[in-house]
């Protein structure tokens, strides 16, 4: 625990004017980002008698190192950076909503050059236009299905439509008048636009003119005595408006607004969002956070704000957004909500009538999320701990393992061997720190060398970053001596490539506070394995020098634990917590390790022949594959057959019919299903015995 003293800055040294500043602990790591009208008014704050602080509070200022801070010209732009550091450095003492779901959305692709109606889910893309969320996907799909009568807009997949075209039939909907059908060129693309953007202004909440030109429509038809084209508009007229009754109208004015509600307790917080467009609630949302900072309903507010708004613009920011608290001061936030949007953005409290009436409903609803998170949380806060103490009493750990990480080895009949390193912080995955790495000292299956390698790998990057951040002095023993620019003298490298990054997977921490990928040591290592992976594993930390981090090994066949010298094993009950967190450490550990030999089995499977000609690029390759129709026809081609190709030139054959004539032939591929043979199309065949359940 650090003293606050012991890094404050001198009055002097702070500015009193408008910016951002950074707290960070000892690793380095930004640990709490705020902003402030001044600066000097503000850390002040921080560095007031311990006593007199927010518990939160009082645990951040201890548990910081240094502060440090950002001077800005005005408000708003300490607030957008304010937001940009915390998307960045993911801070832990920031409040951070979390959805209680995953929201599906009603979402038209007008990016596509045909445009598509669909329920999406996730990061929103760039093109799409959205509509929601909604609680349930078959409420957008009961939607859809009404209103295609009268807007017929493609909703069937890339591939369904890719067939359609070339055999030139409409799917079902293309005959039963629910598409108009632009894969058979029933209608052009831009008129097929066109319906795609009535749609959406339909769906916006502008309805009331369109259906009144359909009733002026249908009175001219009937009129004209078209009684079946009356009848249709008619019955078009009742979809829409049953489409419409399925969201209720709140709000008589057809206000675009958006409301926020916010239900609190002295240790979390439940804010619920309801989007109300043409005076109807289009979608609704919710989120839950910890409170583990001293903030009021206004400061709660905000938060929601910038995580509600960072990333939209235009009208995904409505004109009229309603709010319980207002944030002080409100001024930037309603500046910054106004440039997302382009245009007067109005941010206050409901006082009367149907916003007031509806704010209360939203209130209602926040309330109930949180009383249902509680009791979730409750349950599951009591099991997570009592399975790190049922672990830590189990292997005699002094402390409960905050920190697990666990190492896996995966090959295919000793092929394509890697291992995976997974984290779990608090008994939760925690992905962002996953790790995988490839088996680079030898060839073969030994799954006893390939853990020793990779915990050996893994301690020395963590030496590296003690040494780099001044926090470790001594020279370590054995293979892992490290030079002045923080490189090693092992056998064993562990260079910046290695291990490989998981996509998923957060940046490293410099002086900046990015994560580092091994700055911060486990209080357990779990390896996937028994007595022979453990020892392996301890071995590895001993030629190392690291005393302080317990091993362990769990053995698949009886899920038993298994300790370094210990020549029986440690059984936990069938019904404990802790051999159930164990065992979902290990899982989560394979199933990272065999997706990552999957997919480096599935490259190097695709490989061809063709690849490793120099100067030979996509294009050309593909040309001469589609050229020659497959591998074996162009291996029997001539130089003089090769030179037809276009883009290749007499040399670029020479070297292409060089290499393919040192290449050893593949053997031939074989369905599987009905034993055909498949002619060799420039991409070597599957290993036709790598079944699933050979790979390990």
């Amino acid at each position: 625990m650090a003293d606050p003293s012991s890094y404050r800055p001198k009055p002097g040294q702070i500015p009193d004017s408008p910016g951002v500043y950074k707290f960070r602990d000892e690793h380095g790591r930004v640990i709490y980002v705020g902003k402030a009208k001044s600066l000097r008014q503000r850390l002040a704050n921080y560095f007031q008698d311990l006593a007199g602080l927010h518990p939160r509070t009082r645990t951040m200022v201890t548990t910081a190192a240094s502060v440090e801070w950002t001077v800005v010209t005005t408000e708003v732009e300490a607030l957008q950076l304010e937001y940009t550091w915390i998307k960045e450095f993911d801070p832990r003492f920031n409040v951070k909503y979390r959805d209680d779901k995953s929201y599906p959305y009603l979402a038209v692709t007008l990016n596509e050059e045909f445009p598509r109606v669909q329920v999406m889910r996730g990061a929103k893309k760039k093109g799409v236009r959205y509509f929601g969320p909604y609680g349930h996907a078959w409420a957008i799909r009961e939607t859809v299905d009404l209103m295609l009568r009268v807007f017929p807009v493609r909703t069937c997949s890339a591939g369904v439509f890719k067939r359609s075209a070339q055999i030139g039939r409409p799917c079902l909907l293309g005959y039963i008048g629910k598409c108009s059908a632009p894969c058979v060129g029933r209608i052009s693309a831009g008129e097929h636009h066109e319906l795609a953007e009535e749609f959406c202004d339909f769906m916006a909440g502008r309805t009331g003119a369109y259906i009144r030109r359909l009733e002026r429509q249908m009175q001219e038809a009937a009129e004209e005595m078209e009684y079946e084209r009356a009848a249709r508009l008619r019955d078009d007229i009742g979809a829409l408006r049953r489409a419409m009754e399925k969201s209720a109208v709140v709000l008589a004015d057809a206000t675009d607004a958006d409301l926020i509600a916010v239900a609190e307790d002295e240790l979390e917080a439940a804010v619920q969002i309801f989007h109300v467009r043409g005076g109807r609630v289009r979608g609704q949302r919710g989120w839950v956070t910890d409170k583990v900072e001293a903030v009021t309903t206004g400061d709660l507010v905000e938060h929601a704000l910038q995580q509600l708004y960072g990333e939209e613009q235009g009208d995904a920011v409505p004109k009229e957004v309603l709010v319980p608290a207002l944030p002080e001061p409100v001024e930037p936030i309603a500046e910054w909500l106004s440039g997302r949007r382009g245009a007067q953005v109005s941010l206050r409290i409901p006082q009367r009538g149907d916003k007031k009436d509806l704010m209360a409903t939203v209130a209602r609803n926040a309330q109930q999320a949180l009383g249902l998170h509680k009791t979730k949380r409750a349950s599951d806060l009591t099991t997570r701990s009592r399975a790190l103490e049922e672990i830590a009493e189990a292997l005699g750990l002094d402390s409960v393992p905050l920190r697990i990480e666990c190492f896996d080895i995966s090959h295919l009949q000793g092929d394509d061997v890697v291992a995976s390193m997974v984290v779990f912080e608090d008994g939760l995955a925690r992905k962002s720190e996953y790790r995988r790495f490839q088996i680079k000292t030898f060839q073969g299956q030994d799954d006893v060398r390939s853990m020793h390698e990779v915990i050996g790998r893994r301690f020395k990057r963590y030496l590296q970053e003690k040494q780099k951040a001044g926090e470790w002095t001594e020279e370590p023993p054995g293979d892992a001596r490290v030079d002045d620019n923080g490189a090693t003298a092992a056998t064993v490298s562990a260079s910046p490539e290695d291990p490989e990054p998981d996509p998923m997977a957060g940046r490293p921490i410099d002086e900046d506070g990015r994560p580092k990928r091994f700055a911060y040591p486990p209080q357990l290592v779990v390896v996937d394995g028994g007595a022979p992976q453990v020892a392996a594993a301890r071995r590895a930390l001993d030629e190392l020098g690291i005393d302080d981090v317990a091993v362990c090994g769990l053995a698949k066949r009886l899920e038993e634990v298994w300790l370094p010298e210990d020549d029986d094993p440690v059984v936990l009950p069938r019904s404990s917590e802790g051999l159930y967190l164990l065992q979902r450490v290990r899982d989560e550990a394979h199933r990272f390790a065999i997706t990552y030999q999957r997919s480096k089995r599935g490259k190097r499977l695709k490989s061809s022949p063709l690849d490793a000609v120099a100067g030979l690029g996509d294009t050309r390759r593909q040309a001469l594959l589609k050229h020659f129709g497959s591998l074996k026809k162009l291996r029997a081609a001539t130089v003089d057959e090769i030179c037809e190709v276009p883009g290749v030139g007499r040399k670029t054959a020479e070297t292409v019919a060089a290499a393919l004539a040192g290449a050893a032939p593949s053997a031939p591929a074989v369905n599987t299903a009905t034993g055909e043979i498949i002619e060799d199309d420039g991409a070597p065949p599957a290993a036709l015995s790598a079944e699933r359940g050979q790979d390990r």
